[in-house]
C-alpha cells in the first residue's frame, strides 16, 4: 500500500508540474510581445519606416558592392601592372638583342671587319642609279653583306644621290666609306671607250660619233650645252665671242679634234670639259711655224704677225681652211685667198667669200639637212649671201689649219677650186677662175 501511495503521489506531482509549465509559457509570451493599441500604429510602422529602412540597407549594400569592386579592380590592376612589367622587360630584352645583333653585324660590315677577302670584283651600276639599285649591285657582287645598314649609312652621310652609271673595280674588303668614295669618282671605272675625233668634224658630227661609240648618253643635252653660256666663266676664248646669239653652236671650232677616252654613256658636261681643256692646252702650248725660228703659242703668233683679226676670227678662217683644203700644203694657199679677199672686200668685188662649205651649215650638204628644217633651208652662215666671214667657225679645225690661218702664203690669188681628185687650182682674176672651172668640169 505504501508503494501505491507513493506512486500516486508521484504522478500527481508530475501532472502539476506540467500544468505549471504550460502556464508559465503563456504568461511569458504575453509579457514579451505586447499588442499594438490601434491599426494606425501598425500601418505607420510597416510603411514609412520600412521604406527608410530599405533605403538605408540599399545604400549600405551599394557601398559594400563598390568597395568590393574597387578592391577587385585594384587587385586586377596590380596584376596587370606586374604582367606588363614582365612583358616590357621581355620585349626590351628581345628587341635589345635584335638591335644588338643588327648593330654588331652592321658595324662589322661597315668597317669590313669580317670581310677579309681582298679579291677585286667588277660592279656594274646601271643608268640613272638609285640607292636601292646600287645596294643591290654591291650585294650581288659580294662587296657588302648588310644592305639595310649600307642604305642607312649612305642616307646619313647624304651619299645616296651621288652615284653614277658605270662599271667599277672594287675590293671585297673595302669599308663603306671607301666603297662610296670609289663609286662617286671615275678613277676605278673600267667601262671606258676610245673615241677619235677627226679634224674638220662639226659639233653635230662629233655628237653622232660619240653616240655611235657609246660614249654619249644624251645627244640632245650635248648639243644644247654646245650652244649655251655654261662654260663662259671657265674659258675666256668662249666668253669673248661676238655674235653669240647668231651662232648655231657657240662651241663650234673649240672641240679640239684628237684621240680621247670617255666613259660609257658619259655625262655631256664632262665630255665637253675634256674637249675645251684640250683646246686650252693647245692654245697655250708652243708650236713651230714655217719661216720662224722660235716656237710660239697661238696668241704669241698672232702678236708676231700683227694680225688685226681676233682669236675667234682666226678660228673661223681655220675652220674654213680645214673644210675647203685638199691637204696641208693647200691649206696655206686657201688661207692666203681668204685673207686677200677679206682685205680687198668690195674694192675687188670679192666681199662675198662664196664658200660651198658654209652654204648648208650646220649641215655638211643639202642631203644632210633634216626634213624638219624645210625644203628651202637657208643657213645664216651662207657666204654666198653674207659679206665677210660667217658668224663663227663651221667645224673644228686641227693644228695644221690653225697654223695656216695664222701664217698664210703670200700670194695674189683671190679664187680657188678643186677637181674630183682634189687637185687645187688658184686664180688671181675671175676670168682665170672661170677658166679653171671649165678645166675641172
Amino acid at each position: 500500500m505504501s508503494n501505491d501511495f507513493n506512486s500516486s503521489n508521484l504522478d500527481e506531482q508530475k501532472r502539476r508540474k506540467a500544468e505549471n509549465f504550460k502556464l508559465n509559457i503563456r504568461d511569458t509570451g504575453s509579457a514579451d510581445y505586447p499588442q499594438a493599441d490601434s491599426a494606425e500604429e501598425i500601418n505607420s510602422y510597416s510603411g514609412q519606416d520600412v521604406k527608410e529602412q530599405i533605403a538605408k540597407e540599399s545604400k549600405r549594400s551599394l557601398k559594400k558592392k563598390k568597395r568590393k569592386e574597387k578592391r577587385e579592380l585594384k587587385k586586377r590592376n596590380k596584376h596587370n601592372r606586374r604582367l606588363f612589367r614582365w612583358m616590357w622587360v621581355i620585349s626590351v630584352l628581345v628587341v635589345g638583342s635584335a638591335v644588338g645583333v643588327f648593330v654588331v653585324t652592321g658595324l662589322n660590315d661597315l668597317l669590313a671587319i669580317n670581310r677579309t677577302d681582298s679579291a677585286v670584283v667588277s660592279v656594274k651600276i646601271p643608268k640613272n642609279p638609285s640607292l636601292d639599285t646600287v645596294t643591290s649591285a654591291l650585294v650581288k657582287s659580294g662587296v657588302i653583306k648588310e644592305p639595310s645598314y649600307f642604305k642607312m649609312y649612305a642616307a646619313l652621310t647624304k651619299s645616296g644621290d651621288d652615284f653614277s652609271q658605270g662599271t667599277y673595280e672594287l675590293r671585297k674588303n673595302m669599308d663603306y666609306q671607301a666603297i662610296i668614295t670609289n663609286l662617286e669618282g671615275n678613277s676605278n671605272r673600267t667601262d671606258s671607250v676610245e673615241v677619235t675625233i677627226i679634224e674638220g668634224q662639226s659639233v653635230v658630227e662629233i655628237a653622232d660619233t660619240l653616240e655611235k661609240k657609246g660614249a654619249l648618253g644624251d645627244k640632245d643635252k650635248f648639243l644644247e650645252l654646245c650652244n649655251s653660256d655654261k662654260f663662259d666663266e671657265d674659258f675666256d676664248f668662249i666668253k669673248d665671242q661676238k655674235n653669240k646669239t647668231k651662232r648655231y653652236y657657240r662651241l663650234e671650232g673649240y672641240l679640239y679634234p684628237d684621240k680621247y677616252e670617255f666613259y660609257v654613256n658619259d655625262d655631256p658636261t664632262n665630255i665637253i670639259y675634256k674637249f675645251l681643256n684640250n683646246y686650252e692646252t693647245r692654245l697655250h702650248s708652243k708650236q713651230a711655224y714655217d719661216g720662224y725660228d722660235k716656237l710660239y703659242t697661238i696668241k704669241k703668233m698672232m702678236e708676231e704677225t700683227k694680225t688685226s683679226l681676233n682669236l675667234d676670227e682666226i678660228m673661223t678662217i681655220a675652220s674654213i681652211v680645214q673644210a675647203e683644203a685638199a691637204n696641208v700644203e693647200d691649206m696655206y694657199y686657201v688661207s692666203s685667198i681668204l685673207h686677200n679677199r677679206l682685205e680687198a672686200g668690195s674694192s675687188m668685188g670679192v666681199e662675198h667669200l662664196g664658200l660651198d662649205s658654209t652654204k648648208y651649215y650646220p649641215y655638211r650638204s643639202a642631203d644632210k639637212v633634216p626634213a624638219s628644217a624645210g625644203k628651202n633651208y637657208k643657213s645664216r652662215y651662207d657666204t654666198y649671201t653674207i659679206e665677210g666671214l660667217p658668224y663663227g667657225p663651221i667645224c673644228n679645225p686641227g693644228m695644221d689649219a690653225i697654223k695656216a690661218a695664222l701664217c698664210p702664203n703670200d700670194t695674189s690669188y683671190y679664187y680657188f677650186c678643186h677637181d674630183k681628185s682634189g687637185n687645187p687650182y688658184y686664180a688671181s682674176t675671175i676670168y682665170e677662175h672661170e677658166s679653171n672651172l671649165e678645166r675641172i668640169s
